[in-house]
């Protein structure tokens, strides 16, 4: 039976990640970590472990007390966050990915998962159906780890056949856990004031067109990708994948459909530079045709999941 870990298990994914784990190898299969206390009631049917992925001498012991054969390293600092700190965000994003990756060689571990993102793209790429091999010119510390990361991935896999499968993450939107510090994260929090204040500030524009997706279907992507077999993972850097495209303007319609009375107010800050440097859609046939990737959720359905179960 595999043995699976998962690295910064506390944020936006991590969190719901840890949950169809659970389901699908069984609690005590699963192994939660991160640098943070949990607090969601997931963490409780599991064993967790405190891991600083920059401490090498705590991974050794986690790999082998736990002897993982599949990992999930998540552990990351989000775009907007690492602007404020770019130095400690290079350091976690890179350090934390070399050593991890390390540890997955040393352990003999099967499979590893590592996230990319939609941040490696960059003010000179196509900002219409992005394709999947393009400009990769990011300007923000968070894009140019990440970048970094994808030929870090496909480096391990052809010099060490680490078998690393990864896709780069929309922004993501889920019901289950608070934002993390993106520069998306004004659709996660909209939900939340819309119910909660009937209002909502947002810190980019109306017409900032963004890739999104429902959390979901970014768990779903990430499950099948790691499960796929080998032979169909033929992009070894990152998958680019796709689920819906929209504006905060668009999302307020949809949200007044359901609640009226809601009004938003528009002052962009220093996230409305980040988001104008990233593409509006994304090409994603090549992960459909390689290993079969399809969104459940456009932007109707994504608004009544939501509303739903906030409420």
């Amino acid at each position: 039976m595999d043995k699976v870990l998962v690295i910064g298990a506390c944020g936006q994914v991590g969190t719901e990640l840890v949950e169809n784990l659970q389901y699908i190898h069984g609690s005590s299969q699963v192994v939660a970590s991160d640098i943070k206390t949990p607090i969601n009631e997931v963490f409780s049917n599991s064993e967790f472990v405190h891991l600083n992925v920059l401490d090498k001498a705590q991974i050794k012991e986690v790999f082998q007390t736990h002897k993982p054969t599949i990992v999930y390293h998540l552990a990351a600092l989000l775009s907007a966050t690492a602007e404020e700190n770019p130095k400690f965000g290079w350091e976690l994003n890179m350090d934390g990915t070399f050593n991890i990756f390390d540890a997955c060689i040393e352990h003999g571990v099967k499979r590893i998962f590592w996230p990319s993102s939609i941040a490696v793209f960059g003010p000179t790429t196509p900002r219409v159906n992005t394709p999947q091999s393009t400009i990769l010119e990011p300007n923000t510390i968070y894009g140019i780890t990440k970048l970094t990361g994808e030929r870090y991935c496909e480096y391990y896999f052809n010099r060490y056949n680490l078998d690393v499968r990864s896709i780069r993450y929309p922004g993501l939107i889920g019901w289950k856990s608070f934002p993390g510090g993106g520069t998306t994260d004004y659709a996660v929090d909209i939900f939340h004031q819309a119910l909660k204040n009937g209002q909502y500030d947002c810190f980019l524009n109306e017409q900032t067109t963004l890739p999104m997706m429902h959390m979901e279907d970014a768990v779903r992507a990430t499950l099948e990708i790691t499960d796929a077999p080998s032979n169909l993972i033929k992009v070894r850097s990152s998958y680019n994948i796709a689920g819906v495209s929209f504006n905060p303007e668009q999302l307020t319609q949809e949200i007044k459909k359901h609640i009226p009375q809601f009004k938003i107010s528009y002052h962009p800050d220093h996230r409305q530079k980040i988001a104008n440097s990233w593409p509006e859609s994304i090409d994603d046939q090549i992960a459909r045709a390689d290993w079969g990737w399809q969104e459940k959720y456009n932007l109707e359905k994504l608004v009544v999941n939501i509303l739903d179960n906030l409420r």
